[in-house]
């Protein structure tokens, strides 16, 4: 099935032929490297289309070149991570659900020059009365990257991780969809350590967006949004933007309003959704260019 260091996801019967159902396979080749000490699960070129994939610990998902992993329109295929009760969020229920699930996961790596597409799988019960399963969602994770790829047609966020340190996002391409990158800790325990380095977004809603984060960096990325480029809705410490592009109209429309002006490149604006605890401290925006957006620097008291 596979050897000490690589498992190929057709060993284990995923055709890729964008019409049978991959998701066992590709779990089963996840579980098999990660029960044998790690190493890499390779999706060779094809289409496979999949409920949700869930992640281990000690593994990278590696996308050749022309694969591409294609959410299926079957909403009862996914599945949604479980959120700690002290959270505001977790009474959102299957808002959550997501087509790659990380849960309680350490040291995970997705990468390659292949393709997550999300196949803009709405729910008309879902929020909005149209939103659907995000693409990727993390919960209490440690160490993940994301490399290289290229993420489209988000049926909500295209990357949602919560009370998880150490991300490094890096090289990726995200298009479509609401929210690009979406982070979010709690009180008492911030998302630490984040790095989203020479980034596109094309997005339809915030391109960057979250909250109660620490020691994060944002660094050599373009921003074209139809809403916000970065948008900040609660407590940070040591925040760096440095050196980003940010500029409207948004190639991709606002989801619901269809509306493709750009709003502000970066507001600041803690407890703008719910009340949040912490300040908003060591914020440092240097060597920004933004054009056509209708406000450069937004903030809040």
């Amino acid at each position: 099935m596979g050897n000490s260091h690589t498992w190929n996801v057709r060993d284990f019967g995923a055709t890729g032929d964008g019409v049978s159902l991959d998701t066992k396979a590709i779990n089963q080749a996840i579980e098999a490297c990660s029960t044998n000490g790690g190493g890499q699960v390779l999706v060779p070129a094809g289409s496979y289309v999949c409920g949700t994939i869930h992640l281990r610990s000690h593994i990278t998902l590696f996308l050749a070149p022309g694969a591409t992993l294609v959410g299926t329109t079957n909403l009862a295929r996914y599945y949604k991570p479980v959120v700690p009760s002290f959270m505001p969020e977790a009474k959102w229920g299957k808002w959550h659900r997501a087509l790659i699930v990380g849960e309680g996961v350490e040291d995970v790596t997705i990468t390659g020059q292949g393709v997550i597409d999300g196949n803009k799988v709405f729910d008309p019960t879902g929020e909005e009365k149209m939103r659907g399963p995000h693409t990727i969602a993390l919960v209490n994770c440690k160490r993940f990257t994301l490399r290289d790829v290229s993420m489209v047609n988000s049926a909500n966020y295209a990357v949602l991780f919560q009370l998880t340190d150490n991300v490094e996002i890096r090289n990726v391409k995200i298009t479509g969809g609401w929210d690009g990158v979406h982070f979010r800790g709690g009180p008492g325990h911030s998302c630490r350590n984040i790095t989203i380095i020479g980034c596109q977004f094309h997005t339809g809603d915030d391109s960057i967006a979250g909250r109660y984060w620490q020691d994060v960096l944002i660094s050599d990325c373009i921003l074209n949004s139809a809403c916000n480029g970065i948008r900040l809705i609660g407590p940070a410490t040591r925040l760096i933007v440095n050196g980003c592009l940010f500029y409207g109209p948004g190639i991709q429309s606002h989801r619901t309003s269809r509306r493709s002006n750009m709003l502000s490149g970066i507001i600041l604006q803690p407890g703008a959704w719910d009340k949040t605890e912490g300040v908003l401290d060591d914020v440092l925006l240097a060597n920004n260019t933004m054009h056509d957006v209708a406000s450069p620097i937004t903030s809040w008291k």
